[in-house]
């Protein structure tokens, strides 16, 4: 059941085809970079009087990639937010039929944020439009939320197949 879950126990990844350390790996750079930088800001505003503001931007970037990747892990491992109240009083085929509804769901929410998210990386691409901190082109940081909203569709279908096949419940 969904309120018996004890987050500290021990875990063992679903087999998938693409190993979830592409994941982590992805998010322990990025967490490791965004500590960096903020570290850095930290350090120089208080030994300097000098402010590294401009970083947030790099920061900001980090943080969505880090949202992304770790919603594409806990998708790929069954983890994601759910509501289970309903859910948890269906037989066990009944909740793989709605975790495989809840996955569907997922996947046209993030179909919808890969659009538009490209839409706006081409929009940001054909007029120039450079980041205000640094003025570095602005979809260089945009263009990891429909890259990486792809990431989260590809290990919803995978979870999708798993649990359709029997082999993830």
């Amino acid at each position: 059941m969904a309120a018996d879950f004890d987050p500290t126990a021990p875990t063992s990844d679903p087999s998938t085809r693409v190993p979830l350390t592409l994941e982590r790996v992805l998010l322990a750079f990025a967490m490791g970079a965004m500590a960096l930088i903020t570290a850095g800001n930290v350090v120089t505003r208080y030994l300097t009087n000098i402010s590294f503001s401009f970083t947030e931007e790099y920061s900001v970037a980090l943080m969505v990639v880090v949202a992304m990747v770790g919603t594409a892990l806990a998708t790929a491992a069954g983890r994601h937010i759910r509501i289970g109240y309903f859910v948890d009083k269906l037989p066990p085929r009944g909740r793989d039929i709605a975790d495989i509804i809840g996955s569907a769901l997922l996947i046209l929410c993030f179909a919808l944020i890969a659009w538009y998210g490209a839409r706006m990386v081409m929009d940001e691409y054909d007029f120039e439009v450079l980041s205000p901190g640094l003025g570095h082109p602005q979809w260089l940081y945009s263009v990891w939320l429909p890259v990486l909203a792809l990431l989260v569709i590809g290990r919803a279908a995978g979870r999708i197949i798993r649990l359709a096949r029997g082999e993830d419940s």
